[in-house]
Parts: C-alpha cells; structure tokens; sequence
C-alpha cells in the first residue's frame, strides 16, 4: 500500500522549512508536509481549531523548540495532555543541544530529540535520517 504520510512541520525559521521540504520531496515516500510557524498555531492545527477546521490529523509532527510565543516544550506539554493528540509521534527536531531541553523534551513524551546539525549537507542527512526512519520503518498511527 502507498499511501502519503501527513506530517506537520512547526518551525520559524524560512531556511529551516525550506531544506526540510525540499528533503521530504525528494524521498522515496510521498510526504504531505503542513507548516506552522509557532506554537499557538501548532495547537490550533492539531485542536482542527479557527483556520485549520478541515485540517488533517498529522501522523508525525516535527516541533521546534525555540519558537515565537508558545516554545515547543509547552507545545508538546499540551499535546500529550490531550488524548486525542497523545499517540501522535512528535520529533524534537531544534537548534540547542542543551542537555536540560533534551531531558525535557524526553520528560514531556517525546518520541526522539535530534539536534539540527551545523551546515546544509549535515543538515539534510540528518533529514532524510529522520525520514528514512519515521516515513520508512516506523509504523505510525493512521490520519
């Protein structure tokens, strides 16, 4: 069966959103990738809350933590406060490798913390590692 994976990409940074896109087109798995880009938005998306009512459940969701407004601790804190919104797969996917960030993210139900490396090609290994792993090996929950 091949079937499109719906992720939700929560990210500010133009750059950032730009390399995971162009990484997640060109993957051997057909990806729909929705961007917001803080963390109110995020909830309002996942909540199918104002703009995002016919929004579609994301099976994975890849959170920054430095985020304008709402950070990506609170953002992940709300969702697995919400049972709905609980069995969805988040990848911290940020900046710091502040050992406390990571042992919150972990803390708040994280499924896994990956640091963005330093440089592009670092940076899209990593991606198509993310890739490789959630989209292709890893069962995620149904949209």
């Amino acid at each position: 069966m091949n079937t499109a994976t719906d992720i939700l990409l929560v990210e500010d940074n133009p750059a950032d959103v730009r390399m995971v896109l162009e990484v997640l087109r060109s993957a051997p798995r057909v990806c729909r990738v929705q961007v917001v880009v803080d963390g109110s938005q995020a909830l309002a998306f996942l909540r199918r809350q104002g703009a995002y009512e016919h929004a579609t459940r994301p099976q994975l969701v890849l959170l920054d933590l430095n985020l304008p407004g709402l950070n990506g601790h609170e953002v992940l804190a709300e969702m697995k406060a919400e049972p709905h919104l609980a069995g969805i797969p988040v990848v911290i996917f940020s900046g710091s490798r502040d050992g406390q960030d990571i042992m919150k993210a972990y803390q708040l139900r994280a499924s896994c913390y990956v640091s963005k490396p330093d440089g592009v090609e670092a940076l899209r290994e990593t991606l198509q590692g993310i890739e490789g792993f959630w989209i292709g090996t890893a069962s995620l929950p149904l949209s």
